[in-house]
């Protein structure tokens, strides 16, 4: 077997607020090398770069020559213990071993890549692949903090703590400045497989223990009566902005959604025996079937867009990022001061068109193709035309019911008072 060489040295681009700087450590057997944190730090004075140690006699340098004579010591320990039952060694299996990494034993990395490899075959059946590139990106992030804050490309759950959660946390906010609900969904993938850890015997503690998810307020989304009439009733200068518009108002008054919209064609459509007309689909996200009813002004643009499209498809249809900026012009020359995404189109439908003109949520539910009926309550909120609608109905039911008359009350308690301190003050005559 190739010589052993442990060499160490400064990080010097990484320094410390405190002016140290964290020292590296080199393992090179043959061919074969490979790198590793110390989690040890130094004063850059007193290092020599040629002992690979501090030099002096000073604390923190006899301190630093201490730590990294005992990881030499260990690894060297390491590489003895792993040549007694085999031949050849290389250094990355040295450094495994000294990190306490088995080659038989699970690492954070490796399940993750297996929870994700088992989520991908269910794509196309449960689950979607917009979700499965979303499980990528958020491993990809983690092994990037692996990467720069250990240096190391995975990690044995005996170091995955709850201090790593609250690193790995703050590295999302502060050097990726991830927004609130894009760092509880990546801690969320993070979690499901730590859980998935617990559950195979290799955690035996939940390292999220204490952690809070910062959960982001649900804001609604929907655009108002008034906005929507005047998205309708607005002339618009360009084809392409018409088009988008008309498909944003067939989503508005369906509720389907851009991409079940995309797959529609007239063989989704069917008339009933009472000559409503019914277009049947199945969510994508979720296969969920799905059957509405379709009003006026949809079956209009469907006539509107009739033999346009290719492949017998209802509308021709831009990708979503294009119609969204597309939809950002649109709210500006229809005055609309906000924001206005497709997806809003679906919101506007559960609360402006359904729920706030007296659809029941169970029925809206199936509209949707929801199958739990909380999903639909994130989509459903009554406007304040709609309250004061059910309140004055509300009121109408009461007036007979419960007669009160506060000003004869006043009266009377006057007239109790009045009597009260009369016969007090005949009392206190002398």
């Amino acid at each position: 077997m190739d010589e052993l060489n442990v060499t160490f040295y400064l990080k010097k681009n990484e320094e410390r607020a405190d002016g140290t700087m964290p020292i590296l450590g080199r393992i090179r057997i043959g061919k074969s090398m490979v790198q590793f944190s110390t989690k040890v730090y130094a004063i850059p004075e007193l290092w020599d770069v040629k002992s690979g140690r501090a030099v002096g006699k000073s604390k923190p340098a006899t301190a630093v020559s201490r730590e990294l004579d005992r990881i030499n010591v260990d690894i060297r320990s390491a590489c003895k213990n792993l040549l007694a039952k085999k031949e050849n060694v290389s250094a990355m299996e040295v450094k495994n071993a000294f990190q306490g990494i088995s080659s038989e034993q699970e690492t954070l990395i490796s399940l993750y890549e297996k929870c994700n490899d088992s989520f991908y075959k269910k794509v196309g059946i449960s689950r979607k692949m917009a979700t499965y590139k979303q499980y990528c990106v958020a491993l990809n992030h983690l092994k990037d903090f692996l990467r720069l804050r250990y240096n190391v490309r995975d990690l044995p759950f005996q170091s995955v703590n709850p201090a790593f959660v609250s690193a790995y946390d703050l590295y999302l906010r502060t050097d990726l400045k991830i927004g609130r609900s894009t760092i509880t969904r990546m801690m969320g993938y993070l979690h499901r497989v730590l859980k998935s850890a617990i559950n195979s015997g290799h955690l035996r503690q939940d390292p999220f223990v204490g952690y809070m998810f910062a959960y982001v307020p649900i804001v609604p989304k929907f655009l108002s009566e008034k906005e929507l009439k005047r998205m309708i009733a607005t002339p618009l200068p360009k084809s392409n902005l018409n088009l988008v518009r008309d498909v944003f108002l067939f989503s508005a008054f369906t509720g389907i959604s851009f991409s079940d919209l995309r797959n529609l064609t007239e063989r989704n459509l069917a008339q009933a025996e009472d000559g409503t007309w019914w277009i049947h689909s199945a969510r994508q996200k979720t296969g969920t079937p799905f059957h509405v009813p379709l009003l006026e002004l949809p079956l209009e643009l469907i006539e509107k867009y009739r033999g346009i499209a290719k492949n017998g498809r209802l509308f021709p249809m831009y990708s979503c990022s294009k119609t969204n900026i597309y939809l950002k012009r649109i709210a500006e020359a229809c005055g609309i001061r906000r924001r206005v995404t497709f997806h809003q189109a679906r919101h506007t439908y559960a609360s402006v068109v359904t729920l706030s003109q007296g659809v029941p949520l169970d029925t809206v539910r199936e509209l949707m193709g929801h199958r739990d009926w909380r999903a639909t309550r994130i989509y459903a909120h009554l406007t304040h035309d709609k309250v004061s609608e059910d309140m004055g109905r509300l009121q109408k039911r009461l007036d007979d019911k419960f007669d009160y008359n506060p000003l004869a009350e006043d009266a009377m308690s006057q007239t109790t008072i009045s009597k009260t301190e009369a016969g007090h003050n005949k009392r206190m005559k002398p």
